[in-house]
This record gives structure tokens, C-alpha cells and sequence, in this order.
């Protein structure tokens, strides 16, 4: 069974494996020919979710055209994932009661890393969207410079509307890409590359819109158990890649089951129905609520603390940690008892539930292999949206007290005992990459496991920078207990469970 050859051999595969009935020649034609979708960033998430449901769209005959999907930064994914398939790729979702899902995803009609190509497409007055998954790093990046150039062009080529729609997972988004691709605009106005009607139509919302969005599914890199499955199955095309830019990825995707889309619903020049496929669609202030529940309490603050002590414990997987009494109390008093206090309902999705199917049936989940590692990437960049909302919350309440807090504070506590380097038995590990990974190494020299800490500068300079907290932890009162549980984790080996054992109760 191969990929490339889906729709031409369908007869032949495995009753297990669902493949499209829509027309995909028809669907790549109409797309060529009047694009409404394209987007950047070609990895596993948009694969797994956005691409997929897409798919849903074709299938049920409520579109018929797909999506074109742009690469700037990793042109390898098109050249070893995308091109060899024909854009074609197949989904694997590892459902919590064990069962498998598997399906052809052909709604990816052309993958694209030609600049002038992008110039072609954007032009096109039919182009109802651009969306990213491109990490919060790239709004930092030359994309977008290029997705000012890429603007300039549509609005040389008739200022037709547009939405350009970030799905990355960080916190208000689409004013994270609006302030990006609005300053790289003005650059471009200074060095006389662009006139001011150019920023009037960036400016103007019911040409340009940048509307907010919350993304939720986790993703793992592909993974060998599943690889191990799908050749058993007769399914040929399962090379595991590593591109020069280091990212994990297959020509398959495996991926947990639940997923969330909330999109502010500002689309200047329409947009597909994705209603159909689960979307949910609001204002932004809905939209704003959801991604705090999400980011703030009922999920990524649990995936900080579990990526920190799983690396630090000898974990391989989440779900792995889920076993653990003392990690499990860790999250779930971390969710329930110091988070749900100050979260904000935003109505389209209740976080009790939510968090309660966090607790319960993803993490645990025995069938999705995601890594620590894979979660830590980053984490200084995350602390402040997934801890930083909270913190500020307790400090602002009259009925609540910030010094009370336990698993917060122990969680940074383990962070600063992951920077060392060195696990609880001693060993040193490898640690997740981070853009100031080497700074806070620096900070955090001459401290080593079982010796005592002669110098604290480093450490404190830390605890009191609120680009990393999303506030100063001296002024919250924090700071000490953080310190102290940093000590205890750092006496000897074996120190990091004691703490847990003492604290998680």
C-alpha cells in the first residue's frame, strides 16, 4: 500500500484504512486554479489537524479545493515528506480505549518553497486565507519580512481582502502576527519599497484581519511502535526523517484523538465551512478566554511540570508519568486546587470538563507516545504565558494568597534543578533546545548536584526576571520557597524524588 497510489489502488488496501471518495484530480485542479487556502508551515500539527480537516470539508462536498501549503524555513519537509507522495499523507489517531484510526489525508494539493510561486499565489483574488503553524519563534524570523513582501504583492495586485490567521499555539496570536508583519510593512515603506496606502490596507479590517486564535492537539514525533504497525499492515511508505533542522516527521502522523479549534471569526474575504469539521468559531474575547483556560490552567502548565521532572526522572513518555503518584498528584493539584481558582469560563468550553479529560483520558493515555523532551523544548519561552496569568491573578485577588501556592513554585523549583544538566541518579542528559538555554547555563554555573552552593546571584537574577516568570518572584514572595526546594533537589542524588515524595502528598 502506498501513499502516492491511494486513490488508484484503493481496492487493494486493508478495510482498516479510509480513503476519500471526492474526486482529488478534480480537487487539485480547482485549487490551481482559484486557490482559497494557503499556509505556512508544513509540519506535523498542520498535517494532523488543519489539513485534515479540510479533508472533512472535501469529503462531505462542501469544498472542492484544498490547501496549498508554503515552507520557508525547513524546505526539506516538502522535499522528503511532501513531493515523494504527492502531497499525500496518512493519519493515525491513537484513541485512549486502544483502537486505531487510520486515514488518507489528500487535501494538500501542492507543497511550495518557490518565492516567486508564493508571489503568484497571493495575488490570486480568490485566496480567502493564510494560516501558520510556524512556533512562536517565527514571528521573530524572516518570515516575516517575506509575509510583508508576499502583502505588498496582493495589495499591488488589486488590495484584495484577506485574513491571515495564526494556529500556533501561544498566547493572543494573531496580534503576535499582526505587530510582526505590520513592522516589517513599515520597514518597507522607510526603505522606499513600499507607499503609505500600503500600510492603510494593513491597517484597514475589512481588508486585512488577524484574527485570534486557540489550537489544541497534541502531536508527538512519529513513533516506532506505530511505524512497526503500519508495515505489519502491508502500508510501505513509514521512513522516520530527521531534517537538517531538526524536525521529527514521517509520511505518516500519529496524534491523540481530541482536538480544539477556536477561531475569532473575521474573514474579510469568507472562509471555508469548517463548522463542519469541529470548528468553533467566536469573538475574540471568547476566543481570548479559551486559549488562558488552555494555556494558563487546564493543559500546558501540567505539560511544563511533567516535560521538567520527566527528564529529570528518567521518562520517556507522559503517559509513563501518569502512573507515577507523585507526578500525578503534582498535576492535578497544580490544575484543580491552584489553578481553577482564578481561570475564566469563556463559555464555549468548560474548563472542568476540559480539565478533568486532561487528567483523566489524554495524559494517561497509553497509546500516545509523546516525550518530555519534546515538551521542554522551549520551556523558558513558555513559563511566562503557562504560570504567568496565575501568578499575576493570585497577586491581584483579595481572597486569594500567592504565598499559599505549592506545585507552582515547585515546578520552577525543578526547572532551575533541570538546567543543571544532570538527572536524579546523577547522570547527565541532553537538554531540550531553548533560545537562552546558554544564558541561564551561565547563570546557573558552579552549581552542581550533592555540593554546596557557595554563590546564589545567578539564581536570583533568575527568579526576578519577569521576562521568564511574567512577574518578579521577590516582590510575589515566591522566590525564597523556590530557592528552598531548588536546595533540596540539588543535595544528593535521589534528592528530586525525596522532594516529591515530600511536597506531593
Amino acid at each position: 500500500m502506498k501513499l502516492k497510489e491511494a486513490w488508484e489502488t484503493r481496492e487493494k488496501w486493508n478495510k482498516d484504512y479510509f480513503i476519500p471518495s471526492y474526486d482529488r484530480e478534480m480537487v487539485k485542479k480547482n485549487t490551481n486554479n482559484a486557490p482559497v487556502w494557503l499556509h505556512f508551515g508544513a509540519g506535523n500539527i498542520f498535517r494532523a489537524f488543519i489539513a485534515a480537516a479540510m479533508d472533512t470539508l472535501l469529503e462531505q462536498g462542501l469544498s472542492d479545493r484544498g490547501i496549498i501549503v508554503c515552507e520557508d524555513y525547513d524546505k526539506e519537509l516538502v522535499n522528503r515528506v511532501y513531493a515523494p507522495y504527492d502531497c499525500i499523507s496518512l493519519m493515525v489517531t491513537l484513541r485512549s480505549d486502544g483502537k486505531i484510526n487510520k486515514r488518507v489525508i489528500g487535501s494538500v494539493t501542492e507543497a511550495v518553497t518557490d518565492t516567486e510561486r508564493m508571489k503568484k499565489l497571493v495575488q490570486m483574488p480568490s485566496v480567502q486565507l493564510i494560516s501558520f503553524t510556524i512556533t512562536e519563534k517565527g514571528y521573530q524570523g524572516p518570515l516575516m519580512r517575506k509575509m510583508a513582501e508576499l502583502c505588498l504583492e496582493r495589495y499591488h495586485g488589486g488590495a484584495w481582502p484577506i485574513a491571515l490567521v495564526s494556529m500556533d499555539n501561544c498566547a493572543h496570536n494573531g496580534e503576535l502576527l499582526s505587530s510582526a508583519v505590520r513592522m516589517q510593512a513599515q520597514r518597507l515603506v522607510e526603505e522606499g519599497k513600499a507607499e503609505q496606502g500600503f500600510l492603510d490596507y494593513l491597517e484597514d479590517e475589512s481588508k486585512v484581519s488577524f484574527p485570534w486564535t486557540m489550537i489544541d492537539k497534541i502531536t508527538p514525533r512519529p513513533d516506532e511502535t506505530v511505524k512497526e504497525l503500519l508495515e505489519s499492515e502491508g502500508f510501505e511508505n513509514v521512513e522516520q526523517i530527521i531534517t537538517s533542522c531538526n524536525t521529527y516527521t514521517a509520511p505518516f502522523v500519529n496524534a491523540e484523538e481530541t482536538e480544539y479549534l477556536v477561531i475569532e471569526d473575521k474573514f474579510p474575504n469568507g472562509r471555508p465551512n469548517l463548522e463542519a469539521a469541529g470548528v468553533l468559531f467566536a469573538d475574540k474575547e471568547i476566543v481570548d478566554k479559551t486559549e488562558k483556560m488552555k494555556v494558563g490552567t487546564c493543559l500546558n502548565p501540567l505539560h511544563t511540570a511533567l516535560a521538567v521532572f520527566g527528564c529529570l526522572l528518567g521518562y520517556e513518555t507522559i503517559h509513563a508519568e501518569m502512573e507515577d503518584p507523585q507526578l500525578k498528584k503534582l498535576v492535578c493539584e497544580l490544575g484543580y486546587k491552584e489553578g481553577m481558582p482564578v481561570v475564566v469560563n469563556p463559555g464555549i468550553i468548560q474548563p472542568e470538563q476540559f480539565l478533568k479529560d486532561v487528567l483523566e483520558k489524554r495524559l494517561p493515555n497509553p497509546f500516545m507516545p509523546d516525550s518530555p523532551y519534546r515538551i521542554a523544548t522551549d520551556t523558558s519561552q513558555k513559563i511566562p504565558v503557562r504560570f504567568g496569568h496565575t501568578l499575576q491573578a493570585y497577586s491581584k485577588s483579595s481572597t486569594l494568597e500567592v504565598k499559599e501556592l505549592k506545585m507552582i513554585p515547585l515546578v520552577f523549583a525543578g526547572w532551575l534543578r533541570y538546567l543543571i544538566g544532570v538527572d536524579d541518579q546523577g547522570a547527565e542528559f541532553t537538554r531540550s533546545s531553548d533560545p537562552r538555554l546558554e544564558a541561564l547555563t551561565e547563570q546557573m554555573k558552579g552549581i552542581e548536584l550533592g555540593k554546596e552552593i557557595e554563590g546564589e546571584q545567578g539564581i536570583d537574577l533568575i527568579l526576578q526576571d519577569q521576562s521568564i516568570f511574567g512577574i518578579d518572584l521577590y516582590q510575589t514572595g515566591l522566590a525564597d520557597k523556590v530557592k528552598v526546594m531548588f536546595k533540596e533537589m540539588a543535595r544528593e542524588k535521589g534528592a528530586v524524588r525525596k522532594v516529591l515524595q515530600k511536597y506531593c502528598i
